[in-house]
């Protein structure tokens, strides 16, 4: 065994299949001095007992794509490591027994109709030829795709291992992690049992003892173990009478999961209820061994399974496997630098290491040498969760998710468990109302308005749902009358002191307002992509805060404090202490007006004017502006002021017919005026040009900001697509996002989110086309649950085009 050397510019904690592939990415990039630290050997954690299983679906595109290309790069790793890996080609069959379980197979082969066009449907009877083990009475459809398989587990990690020493790193086994201190030299002291090296970036790939690697730099991860079971059976007639390997199939009625082993069945499954695995801390001496099995805990899925295929119910078990994977609460994996500490990496959390370990590792990659992950990669971001994601509240959305592992994900699903987390002052008072709620960044806000307490429950769907007719309801109201809604949900960042112009200026793309006014402004990568579609309000010289999405607070914050200059500024998060309430509507200036001493006429506080004031009595900050295409206000408070700032605005807005409304309203609004959306619309894969936030980049300025070189660029050369907003001939189903985009039956593009306008009655999406097509006049088709429904490019708002409402 090497040496442990002094220093290193990444060490990598953890020899499983992420961590070995990260190493070699970034060896593959070029760079040196990089090392890997396993505690004991490789694949000593969660690889080794994987059932290394592997495929494409996955309800976000881009993971989707993600594994695409890990599927695709394993052929590539066999050859340049000269480690053969298992590698098993063998076709994947996913089975639906029920209407809505082939609608989301009907969604996931449209979403992969660009990158992996050989996935199609195939009948039942096509499904049993290729599987004799399914009895196909129990099922209405079935999807295939021919790049479905399975590898041997320790042998991807092996080759993994071997070919990035190969490109020059190193990997040292039984050399266990003991501590990590922060150097002030932005590096790390990595203290093994074996001595200690000074790295400039540390990566945590500790699998199972993720949690104590994060311990170690004063970190709790939001992740926990779960005892996850999979049989293996003894020789089947059935498969020995074949001179082939049966395809991987997915059963999303028994969520459960299988391929051929040998002459006989691997069948694994994810129960309701799992059981967490070493709540409180693994220990160190877990290693090469499994857990008791507990059969009779998995007994309704292996009762499903047995009848969708009946030759397992008298095989004979061979082996029953029962070891710890990691879950993060929604499923996804960890990845990321980690908000709050310098030069740590997260890569924990990977339950797919088999289905995305090389995509990850290329994502590190690009990340680590580039400055940016390459994709809009927020669903696995580490970023994605703060302080509400506490070790109660991850443990028990860990065991709801594990046991959706293969369940349908519905686009209007919320799920229960620790359902209510974090509310505002005004939750009760919405309740008491009809207020469905959703959550996000763990914190309630209000979806729509049922008549009752008794009806405010939304049925899952791929449909419009129930909520159709009182959101349409709401929508109405604002137009026509005038309506509030919460928007705690916001982030809110207070930026101050005498450098604090001069550094937002080199981090927005776009121009900083006077004071007194507020302006859009894209935040930029290296690269030129969309990090981020904040306004920036100036209230005096020196003092700024800047409004965004709730959502992405902790990546912004990560942002913000990677640029931060050692004195003259000082960056607050204030979204937890600020709430607020935005009003809209025709005469939401007369409710203002009827709250404030301050002259708040069109001439006194035009559009895109902010300003500190009292309304009802409550210090605020009031911004004139709203996402709803009307003329609006946002009112931002203090948390402890928001229920009096409630009970204003409800007082004086009753000759004015004011009533809440909810966020599904506001989406609505947005797409009737062709606003875009972030997370959906908005996101990393994108630039402003492409996105039509083009207009907001000052190319002029002096200040060198964030990607300026990449847009100047692409304002020279041109962009190769653009968004565009799409009227649809819709039936009783939506867009919703990820849908194909056709032009005479050729896919041109894809959408990014939809809905419908219930004020001008037209279903709406927004996606992105060809530049060229983004021109069209004629029509296009989107692909909506299997249906191809006739769609023209609306190039104006169809609701108040000129913007006379909103500026009035």
């Amino acid at each position: 065994m090497a040496d442990l050397p002094q220093h290193a510019r990444v060490v990598i904690i953890g020899g499983g299949v992420v961590g070995c592939s990260i190493l070699y990415h970034l060896a593959k990039k070029g760079w040196r001095d990089i090392i890997l630290l396993e505690r004991r050997e490789l694949s000593c954690g969660s690889s080794w007992h994987a059932a290394g299983q592997f495929h494409i679906i996955n309800s976000n595109a881009n993971l989707s794509a993600l594994q695409l290309h890990t599927l695709k790069f394993y052929p590539q790793l066999e050859e340049e490591s000269g480690q053969s890996i298992g590698l098993h080609r063998t076709g994947g069959i996913y089975l639906a027994s029920t209407e809505e379980r082939l609608n989301y197979l009907i969604q996931e082969q449209a979403k992969n109709r660009e990158h992996n066009p050989d996935m199609r449907f195939i009948s039942l009877e096509e499904a049993h030829e290729k599987h004799p083990l399914i009895d196909k009475s129990h099922f209405l459809g079935a999807l295939y795709d021919p790049l479905d398989g399975h590898v041997d587990p320790a042998s991807v990690v092996q080759a993994y291992a071997k070919a990035a020493q190969q490109a020059g790193a190193t990997v040292l086994q039984h050399t266990r992690v003991t501590a990590l201190q922060a150097r002030n030299d932005s590096g790390w002291n990595v203290t093994t049992e074996t001595g200690t090296v000074q790295a400039e970036i540390v990566v945590n790939a500790g699998g199972l003892w993720a949690r104590e690697v994060g311990r170690m730099a004063g970190i709790e991860l939001p992740l926990q173990a779960m005892e996850h079971h999979y049989l293996i059976t003894e020789p089947l007639a059935e498969i020995e009478a074949l001179r082939r390997e049966l395809p991987a199939m997915v059963d999303f009625d028994g969520n459960a999961y299988g391929r051929q082993e040998g002459m006989g069945m691997l069948l694994g499954t994810y129960e309701e209820g799992g059981k967490p695995w070493a709540v409180d801390g693994t220990s160190w001496d877990f290693g090469h061994e499994l857990l008791p099995d507990n059969l009779p805990r998995i007994a309704t899925r292996l009762e499903t399974a047995f009848a969708h295929f009946p030759a397992l119910e008298t095989a004979g078990i061979k082996k029953v496997v029962n070891g710890p994977f990691t879950f993060a609460p929604d499923g996804n994996a960890l990845v990321g630098p980690v908000p709050g500490l310098r030069n740590y990496w997260s890569a924990c959390a990977v339950m797919a290491g088999y289905c995305q370990g090389a995509g990850l590792g290329k994502v590190f990659a690009d990340w680590m040498t580039e400055g940016e992950p390459g994709m809009d990669v927020f669903a696995m971001d580490v970023a994605r969760y703060g302080d509400f994601a506490t070790r109660h509240y991850t443990v028990n959305k860990v065991i709801e998710n594990f046991g959706r592992r293969f369940m349908v994900a519905y686009p209007n699903e919320e799920l229960p468990v620790m359902r209510p987390w974090h509310t505002t002052a005004l939750y009760e008072r919405f309740k008491a109302t009809g207020a469905v709620f959703g959550a996000s960044f763990g914190l309630e806000h209000v979806l729509w308005f049922a008549p009752t307490t008794k009806s405010a429950v939304e049925t899952p769907t791929f449909r419009r749902s129930n909520a159709f007719a009182h959101v349409a309801d709401e929508v109405c109201h604002v137009r026509e009358h005038s309506g509030l809604i919460e928007i705690a949900n916001f982030s809110k960042y207070e930026i101050t002191g005498t450098g604090a112009a001069a550094y937002l200026d080199s981090l927005f793309a776009g121009h900083l307002p006077p004071p007194g006014r507020l302006r859009l402004s894209p935040l930029l990568t290296p690269r030129g992509r969309l990090l981020g579609d904040l306004s920036i309000a100036r209230l005096d010289e020196e003092t700024f805060y800047v409004f965004g999405s709730g959502a992405a607070q902790m990546a912004h914050m990560r942002v913000f404090l990677s640029h931060l200059p050692d004195t003259g500024v000082t960056v607050c998060n204030r979204s937890s202490q600020w709430h607020g309430i935005a009003i809209a509507g025709p005469q939401a200036r007369e409710v203002l007006a009827r709250l404030t001493r301050e002259d708040v006429t069109n001439a006194a506080f035009p559009f895109m004017s902010v300003r500190r004031m009292e309304a009802g009595g409550v210090p605020s900050i009031v911004a004139r502006v709203s996402f709803t295409g009307e003329l609006g206000y946002e009112i931002y408070c203090a948390a402890e002021y928001q229920l009096a700032l409630y009970e204003a605005l409800m007082t004086a807005g009753t000759n004015a017919k004011i009533r809440p409304f909810g966020s599904r309203a506001l989406m609505s609004m947005r797409l009737e005026k062709n606003y875009g959306a972030w997370a959906m619309d908005f996101r990393e894969d994108f630039t402003p040009t492409e996105a039509g936030l083009d207009v907001f980049v000052a190319h002029d300025k002096t200040a060198d900001f964030v990607g300026k070189a990449a847009v100047q660029s692409e304002r020279i050369h041109g962009s190769t697509r653009r968004r565009v907003n799409l009227v649809i001939d819709a039936d009783d189903a939506d867009a919703n996002g990820d849908e194909p985009i056709y032009k005479d039956d050729k896919y041109a593009g894809f959408v990014t989110s939809g809905g419908y306008g219930h004020f001008v009655k037209k279903s709406f999406a927004v996606g992105y086309l060809d530049t060229a097509l983004a021109q069209e006049q004629s029509e296009f088709t989107v692909e909506i649950l299997g249906s191809r429904r006739t769609a023209v490019i609306q190039h104006q708002p169809a609701h108040d085009p000129d913007n006379i409402r909103m500026r009035s």
